[in-house]
Parts: C-alpha cells; sequence; structure tokens
C-alpha cells in the first residue's frame, strides 16, 4: 500500500494537456477523496470506480484514499478520469504492476466496469505523440478515432476486468490497428440539375465554392433560396487529410462524433435563428466550439438572416475575418478555428415581396427599412457575394432545361480551380482565394489598364469601402481561375463587380 502516478489528459479549447493522476493509500478512517480542482463529473468519479472495482473482482483498498489530480490549477471536467484513478488505485494497493512504459490512460467507467467513450480524444492522442507516450489506452469505442494519429499505440479497452487481466498478463489486449483516412464526398439534399432556372444564382454558388466567398441570397419566399443553399455541399471539392483532422477535432471536443469515428465530408450547419450568440460562436462556463467552428472548413447556412437578433449577427463579424473565434471565460481563454463559408437567405421585406412581379408588397417603407437594418453594414461588407434570386417562371417550372448541369459536372470544375489555388499557395498558410491576404492580393491580383479603369470607376461610383474593393478582387481572381486564366480579364472583373454592388 502507498503511492502511485497515472498519466492522463485535460481537454483545453481544442488542445490537451498532460495531467498527473496521483493516488495515495494511507492508514486512518476510510474515506476518498479528490482533490485538484475537480468539478462534480469528477468528483462523482468516487462512486463508479468503488463499483467498478468491485464488479471487474478488484479489492476497494478499505483505508484512506486519496487522489491528486495535478496540476491542481487546472479545472478538471468530464468522467475521462474515471479509469486512470481505477488503474491507479490497483496499482498502488499492490494488485496489479505496470510495465516500465510511458503510458497514458482515459476513459469513463460504468457502475460494471465496462469503458464508456470520452469526448477529446484525436487531441489526446496527437498530444501523447508529441509528448513521447508510447502507448495510449482508451475506450474501445474511441479505439479508431485515436488510431487516425500515428506514431503511438493505441490499446483499446473494453472493460476494466479484462484491462487488468492485461498487466496480470493473463491475457493480452492487442493494440487498434491504424486508421486510414479516406476522403468522401459530401451527400446533398438536392442536385443542382434539379434545381429549375436560376441560373444565375447557380452561378454565384459555383464561384462560391470555387474561392471560399461568403455569399448573400435575396429573394421572395419559395424562390428557391433554401433549395440552392442545400444543393451546395454537392458541388464542394473533398477535403484534405490536414482538414479532416481538424474537423474531426472539433466534433470529438465537441461530443458530436456518435457512432462516427471520423468526419470527412465537409460539415453543413444550419442554426435556427433563435440561437444566441453563445450557440453561434462558443462559450460556456467551460468554453466549448459553436456553430462557426462547427462549420470550420464547410458551410454554416443562417436561413432568414433578419431574424437573427442583431446582437447574435454582429458576433460573426470577427470570425469572418480572422478565421477564428476568442473566447474568454473566468475558467480561462481558449481560441476555435472557423474557417467557413457563410451562405445566407433573406427575403426583401417583412413580407417577402418587395420588387417581385407578379405580388404586391403590403410592407410600409419604414418596416421595409427597419428589417433590413437588422444587418449591419459592416456585416453585409464582410459578404463577398450578393446575389438576387427571383420567382421561377411557370415555363421553367413545368419544362426545366434539359442542358442543366449536374452537381457533379459543377464540381469537378470548381476542383480544378481549388487545384490551382492550392498550387499558388503551396508555400502559405492560405487555403483559397477567399483567404488571400494583402501582399497575395497585390502579387495575385494585377489588372490591365482596362480593368484599372473598370474598377476605379465601380469603387467611386458605387462609394464602396476598401473592403469591397479587396473583395471584389478576390471574386475576380476566382472566376479567372474557374476559367484557367492566368490573368484577370475586364470581364471577370465585372461579373465581380456586379455581385458587389447589388447590396
Amino acid at each position: 500500500m502507498g503511492l502511485a502516478k497515472i498519466k492522463s489528459a485535460a481537454i483545453i479549447g481544442l488542445s490537451a494537456i498532460p495531467i498527473d493522476v496521483e493516488v495515495d493509500i494511507s492508514n486512518g478512517l476510510p474515506t476518498f477523496k479528490i482533490v485538484g480542482l475537480p468539478d462534480k463529473a469528477v468528483e462523482e468519479a468516487r462512486e463508479r470506480v468503488r463499483s467498478a472495482l468491485k464488479n471487474s473482482n478488484m479489492q476497494m483498498p478499505n483505508k484512506r484514499l486519496t487522489v491528486n489530480l495535478a496540476p491542481a490549477d487546472v479545472k478538471k471536467v468530464g468522467p475521462a478520469y474515471d479509469l486512470p484513478i481505477a488503474v491507479g488505485l490497483a496499482l498502488a494497493s499492490e494488485q496489479i504492476k505496470l510495465p516500465d512504459e510511458k503510458m497514458l490512460f482515459v476513459g469513463e467507467l460504468a457502475l460494471n466496469g465496462d469503458a464508456r467513450s470520452a469526448n477529446g480524444i484525436i487531441a489526446i492522442a496527437n498530444m501523447a505523440k508529441q509528448q513521447g507516450y508510447t502507448k495510449l489506452f482508451v475506450p474501445s469505442k474511441n479505439a479508431k478515432e485515436a488510431s487516425l494519429i500515428d506514431g503511438i499505440e493505441v490499446i483499446p479497452t473494453s472493460n476494466l476486468k479484462d484491462l487488468m487481466l492485461h498487466f496480470r498478463e493473463e491475457q493480452v489486449i492487442l493494440p487498434h490497428p491504424k486508421q486510414k483516412i479516406v476522403p468522401r464526398l459530401p451527400k446533398a439534399e438536392n442536385d443542382m440539375k434539379n434545381i429549375a432556372g436560376q441560373e444565375q444564382a447557380k452561378r454565384a454558388l459555383e464561384i462560391a465554392a470555387a474561392g471560399g466567398h461568403n455569399i448573400l441570397m435575396t429573394g421572395p419566399p419559395g424562390s428557391g433560396k433554401t433549395m440552392l443553399a442545400k444543393a451546395l455541399p454537392g458541388i464542394l471539392p473533398e477535403m484534405n487529410v490536414k482538414e479532416i483532422l481538424e474537423v474531426t477535432n472539433i466534433y470529438s471536443v465537441a461530443g458530436m462524433l456518435q457512432d462516427q469515428s471520423i468526419i470527412s465530408t465537409r460539415p453543413f450547419r444550419s442554426p435556427h435563428h433563435t440561437s444566441s450568440y453563445v450557440a453561434l460562436v462558443g462559450g460556456g462556463n467551460w468554453p466549448q466550439p459553436g456553430e462557426v467552428s462547427l462549420a470550420h472548413r464547410g458551410v454554416l447556412f443562417l436561413d432568414e438572416l433578419p431574424e437573427f437578433p442583431r446582437n447574435v449577427l454582429e458576433v460573426l463579424r470577427q470570425p469572418l475575418e480572422d478565421g477564428v473565434v476568442h473566447v474568454a471565460r473566468a475558467a480561462g481563454k481558449v481560441s476555435f478555428p472557423a474557417r467557413f463559408m457563410l451562405v445566407a437567405a433573406k427575403n426583401p421585406c417583412p413580407c417577402g415581396y418587395f420588387g417581385d412581379r407578379d405580388k404586391t408588397c403590403t410592407c410600409s417603407a419604414g418596416q421595409i427599412e427597419s428589417y433590413n437594418k437588422k444587418i449591419s453594414g459592416p456585416l453585409l461588407d464582410r459578404i463577398d457575394i450578393h446575389i438576387e434570386v427571383p420567382r421561377v417562371e411557370y415555363k421553367k417550372l413545368r419544362n426545366p432545361e434539359s442542358n442543366c448541369e449536374s452537381s457533379a459536372a459543377i464540381r469537378q470544375r470548381i476542383a480544378q480551380a481549388r487545384l490551382i489555388q492550392k498550387e499558388r499557395f503551396e508555400k502559405s498558410a492560405t487555403n483559397n482565394n477567399g483567404e488571400m491576404t494583402t501582399e497575395e492580393i497585390k502579387a495575385y491580383c494585377i489588372l490591365d489598364d482596362a480593368g484599372e479603369q473598370l474598377l476605379e470607376q465601380a469603387v467611386t461610383s458605387y462609394h464602396l469601402s476598401p473592403r469591397s474593393y479587396t473583395r471584389i478582387l478576390k471574386i475576380a481572381r476566382t472566376i479567372a481561375d474557374l476559367e484557367n486564366s492566368e490573368s484577370i480579364k475586364p470581364n471577370h472583373l465585372a461579373e465581380a463587380i456586379r455581385y458587389k454592388v447589388i447590396e
């Protein structure tokens, strides 16, 4: 009977840090205390561990038990410390011996000793690899996820009893085979070829997808804005391995992997307009990623944009500009990635029929102005492409054009444009045209004399802001890439200007 130390991990934001689980067994009245800034879930580990040891044919020491989770100034959250505490108690009471290896343990225990899944396993496995650990013991349900990280042996733990027999060398638990990352194309609810009309909107979505640009669609109810947005995942290119690991890590920390071990398709998030700003950008007592981070490397679709509270929409300004969310709470400061495509849809007025050629608008001028003022100018300025989605004519509804392109055909052009951008930004952190820095715009968005004149006239005539000016250049660069053109031509620039001045 004595002291034992087991290694575990804590999740801070989207990263993990090592935690020492120190277990001391000493003479005195039988007590079981957990110290080291634990939350309620960690404190309740006493009862789970006690029952799990008893139901795994292990002895629960009837002495004074103290468990310290170090460092003590880091808050410990969640039930993932159950497994290391149980192993520490078995080791301190000399019921097992551990080999002389750097091992790390994480997992929740059921009362019968079964190991339950934990959150943030990819972050923990990545940290364990960097810290030089040789073996990572995780619940069996998390083993596939943990094995995405190379360079560390993942030992799947189905229950505490089998783990104790493994350390007693009475049976062997084999390491989980390495998981191969295979990118998959996203599944869309709609195919572009099944959407009647709206050629301009389809073209705008193609440009947005090719360059990672934000887009706002405005039109009357039922014109197809939501249908177009839901068809967008079908034309997005595959994620690369780095992006897959980034997105999977976010969903793992948020506890949203469910039965999946990997997120291999671009996410599509569509929060309701009653969502709070915390739900949108992340936060809480112990900060968790919000919708903008869950949409990282994918699409955030905000339907009925003016119905969102103004203070909720305003929190989008920083992530749209920087691609990251910084959350500061009493518990600490964390940062979550937020590189997403914003796709928004709105009606032109409260009744939805302002400017409609068939139905008369019933809104007053004041109502229309108040409705549109819910979206601030700075936020609109951060949306690259503005497009009107008018009512579809009856003839097109009944007799859709036979030459409508499928999502697969559009995706091929987008993939080619993305390949051009990948080669262009090979030596920088930029992924697509939408993320270009000021220096990169100067280097890759060179205009001829005719283009300079056209852009100057547009900026002067429409009183465009410097931000709008740079975004026009980014869109023009994407349009040129779609046509496999090395230079930005006046027609590329003219189309890009049209998407900005429509607002």
